[in-house]
């Protein structure tokens, strides 16, 4: 096995390869789905707007879908926007569908590519209960989206930025039957509707385009990231095979939807499927009971140091996911990282933040984008490319 400069100077145009045919994928995908996707986000709008609420379920690593599409709508990222119902039903599956859902309601079930019979029964039950569903992937759902690729990696990045188009787009319907006419607040998300006066077949078709550009904005950001980080995301990924190699764990952290994308990664390390190696792996931001506890006891800045000081060991790789560069307990998880010798690797976006400012990581893998959902989409790019990689590192192809 190749080993130093040779290895990452082999690994680097592979893992600008991977970034690439995402974008294939994806061009075919929302081609397919921009308009479809347009009409179920006017449709969950109308459920809002009548009381409902959405509730999300997905197994494995899935379920950290089903957490994402939540955060999102609960706590959107964009400044102003109201917060939505939303709940993650992963752990009650059918016996919560039946206890809560409700004919005004939305249901929404993640899976694999080859799709899974739990979700498809969980969304027959909610269907059943008159909620309007959304089966990813699927069929027999109100709105049923056929797998975008047989990749499980691709497949779940493309369901990430269908999520992501599918809030924005829930939010405009909203603001547009509110205001009576244009979007409102959410102008700068379309800026050609703002101000105008518009039938709801107009605005279907105004963001369907939206849509398509959206998807497109995200393809060209993998295309960058291709372009100019292949080689700084092979010698981190080396980085990390070497302590991996050495009887070392990956520790991963981040909040929000980044605390989805730390689980998501730690699962596909543990369970990479198709019969190939584990690799070990801890999300601190798994763990409510623990964050809860720390939070309350000594304060939301630490309930990832608490964490990491239970289980760090020297060989052992700090990973943190921070769109901002700039969350306080992200940056006190790497402060404490650096102290006991761990191998500190970080996934930003904007300019890097105070991470970057400050050299808290050994490797920051910056996306150079100022738009939280593009950056965490480009993560997941990211990451996913770096497990499979680790895979072949660590354990041979």
């Amino acid at each position: 096995m190749l080993t130093g400069r040779d290895t990452e100077r082999h690994l680097a145009p592979s893992v600008a390869a991977r970034l690439r045919a995402r974008n294939e994928a994806s061009r075919a995908f929302f081609a397919r789905e921009a308009k479809p996707l347009a009409s179920a986000a006017r449709d969950i709008a109308r459920r809002f707007l009548a009381g409902g609420r959405l509730y999300a379920f997905g197994q494995g690593p899935y379920a950290t879908d089903a957490q994402h599409i939540a955060v999102e709508f609960v706590h959107p990222v964009i400044v102003g926007k109201r917060a939505l119902p939303a709940i993650d039903i992963s752990l009650a599956g059918e016996l919560g569908v039946k206890a809560l859902v409700g004919p005004s309601d939305v249901a929404i079930a993640f899976g694999p590519p080859q799709g899974d019979e739990r979700a498809e029964h969980v969304l027959e039950v909610a269907r059943a209960c008159g909620a309007f569903t959304v089966a990813m992937p699927g069929g027999g759902a109100d709105y049923a989206v056929a797998a975008p690729s047989d990749d499980p990696h691709i497949h779940q990045e493309l369901f990430e930025v269908l999520g992501h188009t599918l809030y924005e787009s829930v939010h405009v319907f909203l603001e547009h039957r509110d205001d009576g006419a244009g979007v409102g607040p959410a102008a700068f998300l379309y800026p050609y509707l703002g101000g105008q006066t518009m039938s709801e077949d107009a605005l279907l078709e105004s963001v369907t385009e939206s849509i398509k550009i959206k998807a497109a904005d995200a393809e060209a950001l993998r295309e960058q990231i291709a372009t100019e980080q292949s080689h700084a995301i092979a010698d981190a990924t080396l980085a990390i095979a070497q302590r991996l190699q050495r009887g070392g764990k990956l520790l991963l952290f981040g909040n929000g939807g980044s605390a989805t994308d730390a689980t998501d990664w730690a699962l596909d390390c543990i369970d990479p499927g198709g019969g190939r190696a584990a690799i070990p792996a801890i999300s601190l931001a798994s763990e409510p009971a623990v964050i809860t506890a720390v939070g309350n006891d000594v304060g939301g800045e630490l309930i990832f140091v608490r964490q990491l000081c239970a289980h760090a060991q020297p060989d052992d790789v700090a990973i943190a996911l921070s769109t901002s560069g700039g969350s306080a307990n992200v940056i006190a998880a790497l402060a404490e990282a650096r102290k006991r010798g761990l191998l500190t690797v970080a996934l930003l976006g904007y300019d890097g933040g105070e991470i970057a400012r400050r050299g808290l990581a050994d490797h920051a893998l910056v996306v150079d984008c100022d738009y939280i959902p593009r950056i965490q989409e480009a993560h997941a790019a990211i990451y996913h490319v770096m497990r499979e990689a680790l895979g072949v590192l660590c354990h041979g192809p």
